[in-house]
């Protein structure tokens, strides 16, 4: 373990726990990977250095500047700085160490940064550490031993200025240590265990995993009122937006479904290029993938989500099949049993759920319903020819369809389907053409609905079943035709 003593010989036995954590000891500190496959003996030279050196006054080791626009989010720094500090009744016997997860976009890294900006002078030592694995850990604690003992770690190797780092941040108090965007919070397990003297900050798209180690906060989206303030404040600096572009920023922030990095992402194209937000919602599926000054283009909403995509196809293909079949369905209250046929097993169903869960990508409505955030459905919808997941969603609705009796069981049946169902006939891709089994579960939902009296909520339906009958059969074929099963049947003259 970090800060035990053992003999200074190479055979002293120094162990540590973790994939790459690093452990010290000894008159002279011994430096061991957790994996036990090597070690690290640190000279007398440099564990006097480790105990002497100071660091610079509020230093502060970040990736950025926090000077940039942040709005909305006041009550979570307030609540974030009382979790870290013990000041919150409900936090006081908690540990200072705090890991913020959400969907990937939502801000955890900004708030992050805005936290360490904002508090600097409270602490001796403010390092940010990319944490995407085991390896980025041990190589951004190696760059803070060239920060502050450059004499010695100018001549030595990553592992022996990692191990410095470490013994540094034993010897010394009240630093802070960002973890940013961990990928497998067990990594972060043997750093929480030996280093105690500070505040330990983590970000993460994960939203499991994290109990054993630390509380959490989970980030949500920003309040719409923000969210359109957000874009305004961007898009006409100054201060400049008339009272239509703020409406306009309104539609285009529910549309974006108040994501601070697509917001982002929206205000700063819209001022760089000049297009109104009216042109910029209309066209989202085109510029949802445009860089801007600015904006890493790394860093746009399609490309985080990409790579999201790519670390749960790794875990559980089945789970992106699912994904992408809920993207052309209803955002809210998809029913598990919906998604039923998708998957070989109820296990491998909820399994595969579970890992959407963990990437934030779908959250639980409850043990039978899930939802999906209203723009990731927008960006996998335009992500591949032909579209991912349109053939997926429209069996899944074919196989959920009611039987015939209009039972009560039936009608449930129906009340949970109807929103997927008009989600298909709304999103039909232009020279995409519906399976015939679709087309004849619009015919069914559009009978179920003229049943109770619902005509008006019927004509998403018939068109979708008109198009349907156009393509195939071409302009000739006759309208009257479009409807025309069973006994309530509908005309499409009825349109």
């Amino acid at each position: 373990m970090i800060g035990e003593e053992w003999p200074s010989s190479p055979g002293g036995g120094a162990e540590a726990s973790g994939d790459r954590s690093i452990a010290a000891g000894g008159s002279i500190r011994v430096a061991i990977t957790g994996d036990n496959t090597r070690f690290v003996m640190l000279p007398a030279e440099a564990v006097h250095w480790a105990q002497t050196v100071d660091a610079p006054a509020a230093a502060g080791y970040l990736p950025g500047s926090a000077s940039g626009v942040f709005v909305g989010r006041e009550h979570e720094l307030t609540n974030l700085r009382e979790m870290l500090t013990g000041e919150g009744a409900a936090t006081v016997t908690q540990a200072p160490v705090r890991a913020i997860h959400g969907l990937g976009g939502v801000g955890k890294s900004r708030l992050a940064l805005q936290y360490a900006h904002r508090y600097r002078d409270e602490y001796t030592l403010v390092c940010w550490i990319t944490a995407e694995s085991a390896e980025s850990i041990v190589k951004s604690l190696s760059g803070l031993a060239l920060s502050l003992c450059p004499q010695w770690a100018g001549s030595a190797g990553p592992d022996e200025r990692a191990a410095w780092s470490i013994l540094w941040l034993q010897e010394h108090p009240n630093w802070l240590l960002i973890f940013d965007n961990i990928e497998n919070p067990a990594h972060l397990g043997p750093y929480l265990g030996t280093l105690h003297r500070g505040h330990h900050l983590a970000t993460s798209r994960k939203a499991t995993g994290w109990h054993a180690l630390a509380p959490v906060m989970h980030l949500g989206l920003l309040p719409l009122d923000k969210a359109t303030d957000l874009l305004c404040t961007l898009a006409f600096p100054n201060d400049t937006a008339t009272d239509e572009d703020r409406e306009a920023a309104r539609r285009l922030a529910r549309v974006l479904g108040c994501l601070p990095l697509a917001l982002e992402q929206a205000g700063a194209y819209a001022f760089q290029t000049g297009i109104d937000l009216e042109t910029y919602r209309v066209s989202l599926g085109l510029v949802l993938d445009e860089p801007t000054e600015g904006i890493d283009s790394e860093r746009t909403i399609a490309r985080i989500w990409d790579h999201t995509i790519t670390a749960i196809a790794d875990r559980d293909p089945l789970a992106v099949t699912l994904l992408n079949a809920m993207a052309w369905l209803a955002p809210d209250d998809i029913p598990r049993s919906l998604l039923a046929s998708l998957a070989p097993t109820p296990i491998a169903l909820a399994n595969a759920l579970g890992v959407l869960h963990t990437y934030n990508m779908v959250a639980f409505t409850d043990q039978r319903n899930v939802s999906i955030h209203r723009l990731v459905q927008t960006v996998l919808r335009t992500r591949g020819t032909p579209p991912r997941g349109r053939d997926g969603a429209e069996r899944a609705v074919h196989k959920a369809l009611p039987a015939d009796a209009e039972d009560r069981a039936a009608a449930e049946q129906w009340q949970q389907l109807l929103p997927h169902i008009a989600a298909l006939a709304e999103s039909v891709p232009p020279d995409h053409t519906d399976a015939n089994e679709t087309r004849s579960a619009y015919i069914e939902a559009a009978q179920h609905l003229r049943r109770q009296g619902r005509d008006a909520h019927t004509i998403l339906l018939r068109q979708a079943v008109l198009a349907h009958n156009k393509r195939v059969h071409g302009d000739t074929h006759l309208r009257s035709r479009c409807l025309s099963e069973s006994d309530g049947r509908v005309s499409a003259g009825q349109v």
